[in-house]
């Protein structure tokens, strides 16, 4: 048992079930459908500037994303994109908010003999839009096996100390598994906690920042590898 640790915090996507693939299959389906307007690279670059810019308004989910998606093919086709393109960017976008969030292979069995061995209490917090995130978890399974399940529209320290005051426990005693180094591990060890870091195949691109090794940070390949360092 990790010294002082008492709760163990999880992000969702694509750290317990599969996610960001399904919004790099819509980015590559719409940009098929706008190929007329640039190449892949060039309508996917544009489309970073455009969320990128939405980010305070619209914050993170496959809603915002379809909006961004929308606003750049209307800047693309110099406000000529018919009716048509606008339903299939938003049928793109109905595909990802149907995610079937099966848990990865190992999740459950690990998450199940967490909760049985009882060293640590488990919670669950992930970011995005709130009705998107409540029904990926009920589909998952999963929420039986967290006291307490948190939504937030960011991951910052700001978030991670609200959600150490809601369990009243200090940072120190929190440990975060994620597979997002700037939003599940960065804050929660410049805070003095502890993190779990799953790095996951894909990526957003806002997600991308400098990883670095931390006294209080453990690296592993597959999510049933962190019962090697909590039991």
């Amino acid at each position: 048992m990790l010294e002082g640790v008492k709760v163990l915090a999880f992000d969702a996507d694509d750290t317990l079930w599969s996610n960001e693939p399904l919004f790099r299959e819509a980015e590559k389906k719409v940009a098929e459908a706008l190929s007329d307007f640039g190449d892949f690279q060039y309508i996917s670059d544009e489309l970073y500037k455009v969320e990128f810019k939405n980010m305070g308004d619209y914050g993170f989910g496959a809603k915002a994303y379809v909006l961004s998606m929308i606003e750049n093919a209307v800047n693309l086709t110099g406000g000529k994109l018919t009716g048509e393109q606008v339903m299939y960017i938003i049928d793109s976008g109905r595909r990802i908010l149907r995610n079937p969030a099966t848990p990865f292979p190992g999740v459950e069995e690990t998450l199940e003999k967490l909760s049985k061995d009882g060293r640590y209490e488990l919670v669950l917090m992930t970011k995005g839009e709130l009705l998107d995130q409540e029904r990926k978890i009920a589909r998952s399974g999963l929420s039986k096996y967290f006291s307490h399940i948190d939504i937030v529209s960011n991951k910052t320290q700001k978030e991670y100390l609200d959600l150490c005051d809601r369990l009243r426990i200090t940072p120190k005693e929190l440990l975060m598994v994620g597979n997002s180094f700037k939003s599940d591990i960065e804050p929660v060890i410049q805070l003095g906690g502890w993190g779990i870091f799953i790095p996951s195949e894909t990526l957003w691109k806002l997600e991308h920042t400098e990883e670095y090794d931390h006294r209080n940070l453990f690296k592993v390949n597959t999510f049933e590898d962190i019962l090697n360092i909590l039991i």
